[in-house]
């Protein structure tokens, strides 16, 4: 199972026909190519999938989909016994 978790575009850079951009979840920094989003920008939001961003999404529903994931992640020791 996957699960698909929304960054944020921090930096992109490589070569112009494949792009490859930095991108950031919550303080932990992944490269992502960007050869299906061509036209995603620093500052935008994106769903990787296998390295690849596949999918911009607004502020709104990066927020969102940030807070249901922090809800369904317990930290250690938190889960009942």
């Amino acid at each position: 199972m996957c699960l698909a978790i929304p960054g944020r575009i921090v930096g992109i850079g490589g070569d112009p026909v494949a792009p490859v951009a930095e991108v950031d979840y919550d303080g932990v920094r992944r490269r992502a190519q960007m050869i299906y989003l061509p036209d995603a920008r620093v500052g935008d939001f994106v769903i990787v999938q296998a390295g690849f961003a596949i999918r911009r999404l607004s502020e709104e529903e990066a927020r969102e989909a940030l807070e249901m994931t922090r809800g369904a992640v317990s930290p250690p020791g938190d889960a009942p016994a």
